[in-house]
């Protein structure tokens, strides 16, 4: 850790190196310690709030997003055990933050932002795509809510047509569910399957949780910034606003300037994977933080393409010089890599990326293909900790055999981006 003096300032930056950049970072995204502990009820729910939120997604290749997600930091963790803390426990709702979350419930009054302006976006955009259909079920659906208690997309608008066009083509009862959830009046309360199931906010949320008086913007803006900070380690205002989602990058940068004209922030210099520089903000104290000093557990690890610790993807090529991008949706003859193809990370560095899949008529996890990344040697001490996670990965499954299938080594992955 270096200090050097800022390009036409007296001040001298606080300037990590890239190792130490990595290792507050995978520190602060609880991925530096070793993956072990309890992994339900109260431990899983301070996991959750260490990481903000947990992201949720329907494929299931191997696992569910935010069951790999939780399990790459917590192997003992099991995907009941979120359900219960979710749907019985109360202990988190579902919103939103770059997609669908599960979020601490303790959050639930910082989404209010969101909510309101969720309502006048989101109402300009649907009456673009639905006309004022969805906005004339609202009366409808909140009235069999109230006499009949949760329901399910499939519940509402039984009298409405139903295409065939895709998830997004819905019914407009449907796109009621989903508006009014966004916006604050009803709540997901679990999901069957995957589908979500929504009941009264007031029947869910408790009182003191969901006073809906006037918004404070700047104290909502200060906290999505100070908590995404503490998340992050350091961070530029626009990847503060990202975030959660919930603010502008011109809201953050104000709060930047704010807090280090009181000097309760500062600029940092972070140094990337490529040698370059790039100036973020960070706390005072990140200076003598202690992850700087603790090389992360070197116990190789699959994760999720939607790991909070790589979602960011500029962020991530900045850091690892891991260059990503989930091909579901590419088509098949364009892809590079494969449908779902899961990042590898150990100690420090994403050493690989993995293609594969569970075939769970078949009682198998089946690996198709393996790419190392650039500069990393896949000899057989690699090779049998990348075994040992996959006898690992199995349990969450659902599974309990493996296979390789014929030529699954390949190339390093630089080759083909």
């Amino acid at each position: 850790m270096t200090h050097c003096a800022a390009t036409g300032a007296s001040s001298r930056l606080l300037t990590l190196t890239n190792s130490q950049a990595r290792r507050v970072f995978l520190d602060r995204h609880r991925l530096s310690e070793v993956p072990q502990g309890a992994a339900s009820g109260a431990a899983l729910l301070s996991l959750i709030d260490a990481l903000g939120f947990v992201q949720l997604d329907s494929i299931n290749t191997v696992a569910r997003a935010h069951d790999l997600i939780l399990f790459a930091r917590r192997p003992r963790y099991r995907p009941k055990a979120l359900k219960r803390l979710y749907e019985q426990d109360k202990a988190l709702f579902e919103h939103w933050t770059h997609d669908a979350a599960v979020i601490p419930m303790s959050f639930y009054p910082w989404w209010q932002l969101r909510r309101q302006r969720d309502a006048e976006r989101l109402k300009g955009r649907w009456r673009d795509w639905q006309g004022h259909r969805f906005e004339d079920q609202f009366k409808t659906v909140l009235a069999q809510i109230r006499e009949h208690g949760p329901v399910c997309s499939g519940d509402v608008g039984k009298d409405e047509a139903r295409s065939k066009g895709g998830w997004w083509d819905w019914h407009p009862s449907k796109t009621a569910l989903e508006y009014l959830w966004r916006t604050g009046a009803l709540c997901v309360v679990g999901r069957e399957g995957f589908q979500k199931r929504y009941d009264l906010t007031e029947r869910v949320i408790e009182q003191h949780l969901c006073d809906e008086t006037e918004v404070d913007v700047t104290a909502t803006v200060a906290w999505c910034c100070d908590q995404a900070l503490s998340r992050l380690g350091f961070a530029t205002s626009g990847e503060l606003a990202a975030f959660w989602g919930h603010i502008a990058p011109a809201e953050a940068k104000i709060w930047c300037d704010a807090e280090i004209a009181q000097g309760r922030l500062e600029q940092v210099a972070i140094t990337s994977d490529d040698g370059s520089v790039k100036i973020a903000f960070a706390r005072p104290e990140l200076a003598v933080d202690p992850a700087l000093e603790v090389a992360p557990t070197n116990r190789l690890r699959v994760l999720s393409p939607f790991d909070p610790a790589l979602r960011d993807r500029k962020r991530a090529a900045r850091l690892f010089g891991f260059d990503y991008r989930i091909e579901v949706f590419v088509p098949e003859a364009q892809r590079k890599f494969g449908y779902y193809v899961f990042p590898i990370l150990q100690g420090d560095r994403i050493v690989g990326r993995v293609d594969m899949k569970a075939f769970r008529n078949e009682d198998t996890l089946r690996v198709r293909a393996l790419w190392p990344e650039k500069g990393v040697q896949w000899g057989q001490g690699r090779q049998r900790a990348f075994e040992a996670e996959l006898n690992r990965i199995v349990k969450i499954a659902g599974v309990s055999q493996i296979a390789f299938t014929d030529g699954w080594m390949r190339g390093p992955a630089q080759e083909l981006l």
